[in-house]
Order: C-alpha cells, then sequence, then structure tokens
C-alpha cells in the first residue's frame, strides 16, 4: 500500500475538497465521527479509502479508524490519513480538534484524476456524501474544486496578503467552485433569497441555514465554455459588485492556461528536460512546457581540437586524486541519486534533475562549491567519458586543463562543471546530458 504524497497529487489535477464543519464530541468521538463514515462508505463508490495511516497502516475498519484517532491523540485533538493507493487515487486528512472553545472536524480531501467525476453519477454521489457531512456538521465554507483551477484562483487568499486572510477569512464570496457549502452568516451576508435564486444546476436550502450550490451536473468539465459561463454568471448574481465580462475574461485565461501542450524539447536535453514539468504545479505546468519547448542550450565550448600536453609529473598521484573527487561525489549522492553509481549516460541526467530539483548551485556557498563540489563533478564527468566513450585522460597542474581525448578532439570536463554550477538556470543551459550527447557525436 502506498501513501499518496503532495508530489503524486501534483502529477494530474484532481478534485480537491476543503471542509471545516462543527463538532460536538460530547457524547463520545465514535458516536459523532459514525455519521461521518456513514456518508463516506455510502456515497464514495469507486474512491473509497482502503487502509489508515498513523504511525503504522492499517486496512481500512471502523475499527482502524477508532484505533488511528486514539494513537494520534494529543491537548489538541486527533490527526489521521485516509488513503487509497490504487486508481482513483485518494489522500484525506481527517483533523478533530477537541479542545478548541469551538470543536471542529476539518477534511482535506483530494481524488486523482479529476477526470474520475467525468460521469454524472460519480458526481451526484460526492455532491449526497457533502450534503450528509454539512447536514451534521454544520460549516461556515466549504468548496471542491480542480486542484489546478484553484492554484490560478490563489485559494484560499485570492490576492489578499496572510494578515488580510486571517482577519477576513471567507467574509464573502470570492470565487466560487463546482460544489460549495456556504454557512448561515456567509448566506445572510449575500441575502438568502439572492442566495437561493442563483443560477446553477442545483441550489439547495440545508435544515440548518446552509445553502448547497452546486454548479454543473460534473465536476471535470470546469474549464470548458459553457462551464466558464455558468461559473461567472453565477458569481456575479452573488457578487453585484462584480463585472460579468472581466469575470469571464479572467476564467478564460485560466482555461487556456490549463489546455495541454505537446513537448517538443530540444534533443540533446529531452531526457533532462521532459522530467522538469512534474515538477511545477499543474496550474504552471502549461506554460513551463512551452518556455522548454523554446529553450535552447548554449552549443558546448568546452573542448579544444588539439590536446594541451600534459606537465603533470606523477601522472599516477593525479588520477588517484581524480579518483577520490569521484568516489566522494558518489558517497555524498548516492543515497540520492542511486544511478550515480553506475557511471551512464542516464546518471549525467539523474544528477541534472537532482542539481536543480534542489537549487543545488544557490544552497551552498561559492566556497563550497569551487572547492569541493565543482572539482568533484568534473572528476566524475570524465570518467563518464572515459568509461562510455572510450576516452582517454590528459592531465594538466591546473585542474580546468585537464582534458578527456575523445576521437579527434579533447574535451574540458572541469570547465564544464565550473560553468554548470553558477546557478540553478546554468544547470540547464551548460548540462550534462547535453554535454555527454555532443561529446557523443565526435567519436574516434
Amino acid at each position: 500500500m502506498t501513501t499518496l504524497t503532495l508530489h503524486d497529487l501534483n502529477k494530474v489535477d484532481c478534485l480537491r475538497f476543503l471542509f471545516n464543519g462543527a463538532f460536538n464530541s460530547g457524547n463520545g468521538v465514535e458516536s459523532e465521527l459514525a455519521p461521518f463514515l456513514d456518508a463516506l462508505e455510502k456515497h464514495a463508490g469507486g474512491w473509497m479509502p482502503t487502509f489508515v495511516k498513523t504511525s503504522r497502516r492499517r486496512k481500512y475498519s471502523r475499527d482502524a479508524v477508532w484505533r488511528a484517532i486514539e494513537e494520534r491523540r494529543d491537548d489538541y485533538g486527533s490527526i489521521i490519513g485516509l488513503f487509497r493507493s490504487e486508481d482513483p487515487g485518494v489522500s484525506l486528512s481527517l483533523t478533530l480538534g477537541l479542545t478548541q472553545v469551538e470543536p471542529d472536524l476539518r477534511v482535506r480531501l483530494s481524488v486523482q484524476p479529476l477526470s474520475f467525476f467525468a460521469e454524472e453519477e460519480a458526481c451526484r454521489s460526492f455532491v449526497a456524501m457533502a450534503r450528509a457531512w454539512a447536514h451534521r456538521y454544520p460549516p461556515h465554507h466549504a468548496t471542491a474544486h480542480s486542484a489546478a483551477d484553484r492554484q490560478l484562483a490563489d485559494f484560499p487568499f485570492f490576492g489578499r496578503d496572510d494578515e488580510t486572510y486571517k482577519r477576513d477569512g471567507f467574509d464573502k464570496i470570492y470565487e466560487l467552485c463546482w460544489l460549495n457549502i456556504f454557512g448561515p452568516k456567509l448566506v445572510e451576508s449575500v441575502g438568502r433569497e439572492r442566495m437561493l435564486s442563483t443560477p446553477a444546476h442545483l441550489v439547495e436550502e440545508l435544515p440548518n441555514g446552509s445553502v448547497l450550490l452546486v454548479l454543473r451536473p460534473t465536476a471535470a468539465d470546469f474549464d470548458s465554455e459553457e462551464a466558464r459561463v455558468a461559473q461567472a454568471r453565477a458569481h456575479v448574481h452573488l457578487r453585484p459588485d462584480l463585472d460579468f465580462d472581466t469575470l469571464l475574461r479572467t476564467l478564460r485565461e485560466r482555461s487556456a492556461a490549463l489546455v495541454p501542450v505537446e513537448p517538443r524539447f530540444h534533443p540533446d536535453v529531452a531526457p533532462l528536460f521532459s522530467r522538469l514539468p512534474d515538477a511545477f504545479a499543474i496550474s504552471e505546468r502549461q506554460r513551463k512546457i512551452a518556455e522548454l519547448n523554446a529553450f535552447r542550450p548554449a552549443e558546448p565550448e568546452e573542448w579544444l581540437p588539439v590536446a594541451l600536453p600534459s606537465d603533470v609529473e606523477n601522472p599516477e598521484r593525479v588520477r588517484s586524486h581524480y579518483d577520490d573527487l569521484s568516489e566522494g561525489l558518489v558517497a555524498v549522492l548516492h543515497t540520492e541519486v542511486p544511478s550515480i553509481m553506475k557511471e551512464t549516460p542516464e546518471s549525467l541526467t539523474d544528477l541534472d534533475f537532482h542539481f536543480w530539483k534542489t537549487h543545488f548551485p544557490e544552497r551552498y556557498t561559492r566556497e563550497v562549491l569551487d572547492g569541493h563540489t565543482i572539482p568533484a563533478l568534473g572528476a566524475y564527468l570524465g570518467d563518464v567519458l572515459v568509461r562510455r566513450l572510450g576516452g582517454t585522460w590528459v592531465l594538466r597542474q591546473k585542474l580546468e586543463e585537464s582534458q578527456v581525448r575523445v576521437g579527434q578532439r579533447v574535451w574540458l570536463p572541469f570547465l564544464r562543471a565550473r560553468r554548470y554550477m553558477q546557478s540553478r538556470h546554468a544547470l540547464l543551459n551548460y548540462s550534462l546530458t547535453q554535454f555527454f550527447r555532443e561529446v557523443a557525436r565526435h567519436p574516434s
């Protein structure tokens, strides 16, 4: 059983449901939470969580939930996770704030992929679950929507700074999602009659005074033209101070930002660039792919047509020093980059991605980079050229002048490593992946 990480949930869009409701544990946690699990088990269907996780994992059952809650109980309350590793993937964080002035139940639910909710039946069941939770645990505000579109909307800040957000919260309707539950206070601020007359697929008044509002029959088509018009129309109805045309234009721009862009990366860096998009938020990914498509790395200049003669008195000692440098790099990075031990072209790409992902040149001082990382990386890069392309070291007293002869050219791995480690952008412009491919084009 695999727990979905934040990275996993960022691979493709998902339905994100945020729910904060009142929780009265006066009759016991099990008794109060039973309706929550009743609704989950009845309506989740194909996305039902399969295991419960705290410090250990258990197959989902009521007993597993009660045990997990007790294991995680502290002075504040309890936090547990419910997961599903198979498709569709699920991550459900359940927080019980039991000792607050107003005890609450908080749910952070992600179901991936969002396309699971392209069918009306799956969406009807989800709405039924949300309705049951809102009936038993009245929320101030709850929403379910595309995670990517939330990011584009800057949810839950909506352009506000932290201080303003903490002070005001959801004091008005900043955004309309596919599914919305508005608590009585928010309903009254808008006007109950106005709220109940909102043009939407479903508008339902709940017994506790909350209003359940669902924009469309299905959640997955949120970015279609029809859905965006419906979203803008309903939002302007609830917020007459907003301009329909301006709002619709913004929504269309968000839809355009999510249109898939076909990767067309430069072939010399394609093995590396194909890994980069997943490191960006889903909302940014298509724009980043377009930028990477247009990226053209600098043509490698770290080579000489004729070798400088070796000027070292003890080649064996110098080679032993290079081996120590290379082995030091392997020792430091073999856990995070296991392939580094194989000294292959794929190892170089793995290093490229690791250094870029971790912002390596920005995390360390120039003293560390110049004194340790760059010499070790240059020695390792040279060894890969020797091992995989039949190269031969031509040693020089000055490190950056040491060369590896491959065919009719000699290459300068230490110089490449220095240029490579200048900045995070330089990691792409002077990638090890591209350098190896350029050298491979000039065999003996």
